[in-house]
């Protein structure tokens, strides 16, 4: 995918069938007119709206990268041991088979089509290699406290000077080596903080960035889209998903 000289890129991930908070964000980039959008991932699993998002992302004709939660949705597996024993791992699994259950054939032939990655050339800048966990696994988490060398082996085998994900919820930039690794934060369930592994708030917001090159120059911006927590709850309540409460208690808080 071939962006030329100059122009402007926007990121989003981890839309998780959210689709007041897509809506949310659609209308702020009406504003800024990027010249494309690449989704990193998550688009339908663990949310209310999984079909719906799922049609609106086609209809926009997006590029997209397979998530690890929209892969899971066409082949669910089994619990773990872990799993087993954690009530809130359980419930996590009882949605996304429910999300599941609403999927049309059309919905997984074009699940089943996403590529693992996705290279944009943007002129002088270089290549954006874009990614949902990592450019080896949909499944690993790189965060702030990713050990360099954890960096090292994850980005093995690629050259491009910029690197996205998504898959941990969290903006990031953070230069490795002579490399920038971003995350433009999550659209759907953006993360505030995290305490003992679960999710303790979700803020009034989406998130996504923008990324803006004009020959060698280059400009990232995040951007924290307002969202009505109260109309996300009220979507949720409406769609009939299982365990309603546990998946809009961050919202309330």
């Amino acid at each position: 995918m071939d962006l030329g000289s100059a122009g402007a890129l926007a990121l989003v991930s981890d839309i998780h069938g959210n689709l007041v908070a897509l809506d949310a964000v659609l209308a702020d980039m009406a504003s800024l007119r990027p010249s494309a959008v690449v989704c990193l991932g998550d688009v339908a699993a663990t949310g209310p709206r999984p079909h719906e998002v799922l049609s609106r992302v086609r209809d926009l004709n997006w590029p997209v990268v397979l998530g690890n939660a929209d892969a899971w949705l066409l082949d669910p597996r089994e619990p773990g041991p872990d799993e087993k024993d954690d009530p809130f791992l359980q419930q996590v699994r009882e949605l996304d088979l429910w999300c599941a259950g609403l999927l049309d054939k059309a919905d997984r032939a074009y699940i089943r089509s996403l590529p693992r990655t996705i290279e944009v050339a943007l002129g002088e800048v270089g290549p954006l290699l874009c990614f949902h966990g990592s450019p080896r696994s949909f499944n690993e988490l790189l965060v702030a406290s990713t050990p360099s060398e954890e960096l090292d082996v994850a980005f093995h085998g690629t050259t491009a000077p910029l690197l996205a994900g998504g898959h941990s919820h969290q903006p990031l930039l953070r230069r490795h080596r002579d490399r920038l690794l971003l995350n433009p934060g999550s659209v759907g369930i953006p993360y505030q903080r995290i305490e003992g592994g679960r999710i303790t708030r979700t803020p009034p917001w989406a998130e996504y960035v923008v990324v803006r090159w004009d020959g060698p120059r280059l400009e990232l911006a995040w951007r924290q889209v307002p969202v009505d927590n109260g109309r996300v709850i009220a979507d949720y309540v409406r769609s009939g998903m299982p365990h309603v409460d546990t998946f809009t208690e961050g919202r309330r808080r």
